[in-house]
């Protein structure tokens, strides 16, 4: 009984451990069969590891007998300049990059006018023509790209037709598609002055301001034919209608918009967009009329717009480069544009030159050439050129990344390249990102190479010099050349300076090491000159280590000589500048007055300018040389030098008063003795003695001394005392003169000073001239204060009262005012814009009449208060200097006039 109950147990296990039996054996053939799988894909991935390997292996070696054969020739690059002229910052940057690499640089207007490309197709002679803005047309005429032997166009006729207006905005592929087929605007072509504008959305359904924002992401595409592009780390963002844009990288921008953890997937989803309208509009083209260029390029612009998601959606596509100006320094879109410009050259150029047979080339041919090769690959010569091209791009340090081709690009192109070509890029991208990420700081163009703040100013030199109007420096700017001139029309009074330094460690500063950055410079007649330091900023104090210096010379009125027939016209005030609002403004007609004139009683009698003329209509027809100061119903007799010599005759002349003041006194100086021998911008106290051989005293103190503390600056009545002792001694008659002056700090309550300090030092007889005010600080020059129109016009009220004060207390009175303010224009050099005088050297340095050097007498005093006494040496070898300007010249005339009135 116990054994059957055994036998019973033992048959029931048996059964049940069958079904087990079955599974591990079930288990068993599929871990057998995943085994092999992965064994087969292990192998067919070191296998397309190994071919990646000796493609890469050949592309090198293709590319070192290439660069070989290519440095042994010059390259001729032809820029088509369209309406830009040939010192215009794009054509400087693009003739300085192509040099740097080796090309010879020819510049044109338009293809129709360029001897390289007169020839049959235009393809003769030149390797790269790059058509900028404006000449497009010109090139897309003349060029048939069927007919290029590996040169290189910057246009590719595909997306210049793809991305055209098809009328009222939209893009010609766009017709063919919907809008569901691509996240793109249908508005989204044409003119690129059409600005975007940000979406209006209804009360309560607006997302959070954060995550709103119109970005320009610049993009270069380097085939159509297969699609090959990179997207730049720049970016231009606005954040509403208002916002001027800001420049930053794209990585920046999604991180602080979308955070670390969706910052990713934005990337992702601006690259998935940008390919999508790519790829869409290089596949619904029909091929170019003119053949298709596989080594050409072009720059693109894209508008994306982020409402509330991490997807973007496509609002306009320009095809060029189009950077908006940001914010109220024109120069941060100029600087942007040139350096995505110049980042695309240098990761183009120089391309690989044409393929000759040899080892590497004969490899790749049997592996992958015709459509009996190893691959099947039906590649022919031109392939090959492009991948050794896209292998030496992706070698490039540039801050473009990799946009296409990705690793989707197998299973979604409609392209018209062979499969495997394809095949051969992605392998190659892949191998360079492997790379990449096993190397610490790879140099490739995975990441941006552009400078960042900090560190040493190891390369202290400039990138660019940016200017406001556009200055034509020559010779043509280059970082390895340090001085420049330039020349500007009459008309241009002030220009603004940005220079751009190549590492972002360099600090640069304009004229200073504490000065500005970007400033506005005004550009005196004659000559100005500003200075750029590029200084190492990692140091504690500043080390300046490059100077570069710029000489801008402003041109003089345009002028007409007055030959013949000539109508005579005059002028109050300039159009541009109208002090008087109710006074006629510009050129009239002028009477002469019928009755005799007489010689005027004052310094200050209302007048104008006269200047003869073909037309009062155009002040271009004038003869500007014989342009006078008219008073009404009088003149100022000139005083005759052997005339003036005698009334100066046993005279001190005391000048108290700025710069303006200092240009009457040399003027003065200069007319009595010839020539002026003497002279410096003194900002002191100057004593000349010996002038009119030793019979005339002429002294000078600056006011105000506006650089000093406000406890250490001295008083008005402390300077004039001070004048007024060091003069001394003095007579109480008009045989001692004070003249007393400013540019636009004198009011009524100095001259009253004056009457009190000269009364209370027994000088009430002595002759007192009053230089009215002037014009100037009427231009917005960074560091100084700049006047508008309604200030500038309470300065015409200021100048009346303070005239009419002059004439109480029985002073004369020279009306500066009136005089500057019709030629305000013609200022000299000097920020404030109010010099109307500059001394400049004589090309003779004989001295003119027996007149003398100057040296400083031993033992006067030097400091806060000191005075040069400057005594007189006869010699053979003194400098000579003359005073320059016409206007200073008119009222300096009125007042010798008035200290001479009867000298005629």
């Amino acid at each position: 009984m116990l054994r059957l109950l055994f036998l019973r147990m033992l048959l029931r296990r048996r059964a049940c451990a069958a079904p087990l039996v079955l599974l591990l054996a079930l288990l068993y053939l599929c871990y057998q069969t995943l085994k092999v799988d992965r064994n087969r894909n292990q192998n067919r991935s070191e296998s397309e590891e190994m071919e990646t390997r000796r493609l890469i292996s050949a592309l090198d070696a293709l590319q070192e007998e290439t660069q070989a054969r290519s440095s042994q020739r010059r390259r001729q690059a032809v820029v088509l300049m369209g309406r830009h002229g040939p010192s215009d910052p794009e054509v400087v940057l693009h003739q300085q990059v192509l040099q740097q690499m080796g090309y010879q640089v020819h510049l044109t207007r338009f293809a129709e006018t360029s001897s390289f490309l007169r020839t049959q197709s235009g393809v003769g002679g030149w390797s790269l023509l790059l058509c900028l803005s404006s000449s497009e047309p010109s090139c897309l005429r003349r060029i048939r790209y069927s007919h290029l032997q590996h040169q290189m166009v910057n246009l590719l006729p595909e997306l210049m037709e793809a991305f055209s207006d098809a009328g009222e905005g939209r893009c010609r592929f766009y017709l063919q598609l919907t809008e569901a087929d691509h996240p793109m605007r249908p508005v989204s072509c044409g003119s690129s002055n059409q600005k975007p504008l940000f979406p209006q959305y209804r009360p309560g359904h607006a997302p959070s301001p954060g995550l709103v924002a119109m970005v320009n992401v610049f993009v270069l595409v380097t085939s159509v034919t297969p699609l090959t592009s990179f997207l730049h780390d720049v970016i231009v963002v606005k954040t509403s209608e208002n916002d001027p844009g800001q420049q930053t990288q794209i990585r920046t921008f999604l991180l602080q918009r979308f955070g670390p953890a969706s910052a990713r997937l934005a990337r992702v989803q601006v690259q998935r967009v940008v390919v999508a309208v790519l790829r869409a509009a290089s596949t619904n083209q029909e091929p170019a009329a003119g053949g298709s260029c596989l080594l050409c390029f072009q720059l693109l612009t894209f508008t994306l717009m982020f409402s509330g998601t991490a997807s973007p959606a496509v609002v306009q596509v320009d095809p060029g480069l189009s950077v908006p100006s940001q914010g109220e320094d024109a120069f941060r879109g100029q600087i942007t544009r040139d350096r995505v410009l110049e980042d695309s050259l240098r990761l183009l150029l120089p391309p690989p030159a044409h393929l000759q047979t040899n080892l590497s080339l004969g490899t790749l041919r049997q592996q992958y050439g015709g459509c009996r090769g190893t691959h099947s690959s039906c590649m022919n010569h031109d392939h090959f050129l492009f991948l050794l091209r896209f292998h030496l791009q992706l070698q490039t340090p540039s801050p473009f990344h990799l946009l296409h081709p990705s690793s989707s690009s197998l299973s979604s192109s409609s392209s018209s390249a062979p499969p495997s070509l394809l095949l051969l890029l992605l392998r190659i991208s892949r191998h360079h990102h492997l790379q990449s990420s096993r190397e610490a700081n790879p140099p490739t163009n995975q990441q941006p190479v552009s400078g960042s703040p900090g560190g040493s100013c190891s390369d202290p030199r400039l990138r660019q010099i940016y200017s406001e109007p556009p200055l034509s420096l020559t010779p043509p700017f280059s970082p390895a050349l340090k001085e420049y001139r330039a020349e500007v029309p009459f008309d241009t009074v002030m220009v603004r300076i940005r220079p751009e330094p190549i590492s972002a460690a360099c600090v640069v500063r304009l004229d200073d090491h504490r000065g500005p950055r970007t400033a506005n410079f005004p550009v005196g007649m004659g000559t100005s000159q500003i200075s750029v330091l590029v200084m190492d900023g990692a140091e504690p104090r500043p080390v300046v280590m490059t100077i570069y210096t710029v000489h801008i010379y402003r041109e003089s009125r345009p002028s007409l000589p007055a030959f013949g027939d000539h109508v005579t016209c005059s002028f109050l005030q300039d159009c541009g500048m109208r002090v008087q609002p109710g006074r006629s403004c510009g050129l009239q007609p002028h009477l002469p007055p019928q009755s005799p004139v007489r010689p005027c009683g004052s310094g200050h009698v209302p007048g104008r300018w006269v200047v003869p003329c073909l037309s009062c209509s155009d002040n271009r027809t004038c003869d500007w040389r014989e342009v006078v100061w008219q008073p009404d119903g009088c003149y100022h007799p000139p005083v005759r030098r052997p005339l003036l010599q005698d009334c100066m005759a046993d005279r001190k002349v005391m000048f108290i008063g700025d710069s303006t003041n200092r240009g009457m006194m040399f003027f003065l100086m200069e007319r009595v003795n010839g020539s002026l021998q003497a002279w410096g911008r003194a900002h002191h106290t100057l004593l000349y003695r010996n002038l009119n051989r030793r019979r005339t005293q002429v002294s000078y103190s600056y006011y105000p001394r506006f650089w000093l503390e406000g406890s250490q600056r001295p008083t008005f009545r402390q300077a004039l005392l001070q004048l007024i002792n060091r003069s001394r001694p003095l007579e109480n008659s008009e045989q001692t003169v004070l003249v007393v002056g400013g540019v636009q700090w004198l009011n009524s309550d100095h001259l009253r000073t004056v009457q009190d300090v000269l009364d209370r030092e027994s000088l009430s007889q002595v002759l007192v001239v009053v230089k009215s005010l002037g014009m100037g600080f009427h231009l917005p020059v960074d560091g100084i204060r700049s006047l508008s129109l309604t200030e500038i016009r309470g300065l015409f009220r200021d100048n009346a009262e303070l005239i009419s004060t002059a004439r109480r207390l029985r002073f004369e009175a020279v009306d500066t005012f009136s005089v500057t303010v019709g030629r305000y224009k013609e200022f000299l050099q000097g920020r404030c814009a109010c010099h109307f005088h500059e001394v400049e050297k004589l090309r003779s340095s004989d001295p003119v009449d027996g007149e003398a050097s100057t040296r400083k007498k031993p033992g006067t005093r030097t400091g806060r208060h000191s005075v040069l006494d400057v005594e007189q040496e006869v010699g053979s070898k003194a400098p000579t200097f003359r005073v320059r300007g016409a206007v200073n010249q008119v009222y300096s005339e009125i007042l010798l006039s008035r200290l001479c009135p009867g000298s005629r």
